[in-house]
């Protein structure tokens, strides 16, 4: 069972923008450049980039969906205390 990822992220407020963002990825939209327009998180000056984390060390929903969903899909929306978060798990090991 893997213990680390690593993820990107998008973080907004709303589910509908959550929801538009996602449309826009679902289209072929650059999930980077997205991130860094609209992501309320310190990261989406990084496109969404979180770098490398443990299991546990984020949030519940966030955690679950890191380390249970798809790898390079992306996922959302998650509902956090945080808001609604897209996110696209790069790798786990």
């Amino acid at each position: 069972m893997a213990k680390r990822a690593c993820a990107l992220h998008i973080l907004v407020k709303t589910e509908a923008e959550c929801l538009a963002l996602k449309q826009q990825l679902d289209r072929g939209a650059d999930f980077g450049k997205l991130a860094k327009k609209h992501s309320i998180c310190p990261s989406g000056k990084r496109g969404g980039d979180l770098g490398e984390f443990s299991k546990g060390d984020m949030v519940g929903p966030f955690d679950k969906a890191v380390f249970s969903g798809p790898l390079l899909t992306v996922q959302g929306p998650v509902k956090t205390r945080f808001g609604y978060h897209l996110l696209k798990v790069l790798y786990r090991n």
